[in-house]
């Protein structure tokens, strides 16, 4: 069974590899959320998932299968919108449902607890896959495109000259 909870500066040891894993590596191959041809580096670091647990406004879930943790996701108060990030199912995970159950806890989490209306998050363009995955859960895509950070390493190492991130909303009402 699934459980969630929210994440405390105790389990910052265990998210920021199960981050990684996700995202980085060979060992991100294993799933289908892999950045892997995309950025090389890091995704995210301890002081990095502290300050998403820590600032005001701002949870990290955590989604538990018998203690332990299998998938986790930033939900933020975004100036009355929620915004969702640092989602990370760990690859041998993907593909069993546990996206999609922590991504309607995240919203779930957004609009109970904290009354928002919508959900945005910013998704890499290049990841048509995973673009596809949310607007099959009812994601808009807006067109709105952000400049990948390039340079800031705290983001990783772009493989390509050609990344940005696109905004995706989608109605909690």
């Amino acid at each position: 069974m699934l459980t969630f909870r929210r994440a405390t500066l105790a389990d910052v040891p265990v998210l920021v590899p199960l981050v990684e894993s996700a995202y980085r590596g060979e060992v991100s191959r294993v799933g289908w959320t892999t950045e892997a041809d995309l950025l090389e580096g890091q995704r995210t670091d301890p002081e990095g998932v502290a300050e998403v647990i820590t600032a005001p406004g701002s949870v990290l879930l955590v989604a538990e299968r018998d203690g332990v943790p299998v998938a986790c996701c930033h939900v933020a108060d975004e100036h009355g919108a929620g915004y969702f990030g640092m989602f990370a199912v760990a690859p041998a995970e993907q593909g069993t449902g546990v996206g999609r159950l922590a991504l309607a806890e995240a919203e779930r989490f957004a609009h109970e607890e904290w009354g928002l209306p919508e959900m945005r998050m910013k998704v890499i363009t290049a990841r048509t896959e995973l673009i596809d995955w949310y607007v099959r859960r009812g994601y808009r895509r807006t067109g709105e495109l952000t400049p990948f950070p390039y340079g800031d390493e705290r983001f990783g190492l772009p493989l390509r000259a050609d990344l940005a991130f696109e905004l995706l909303t989608k109605p909690l009402v």
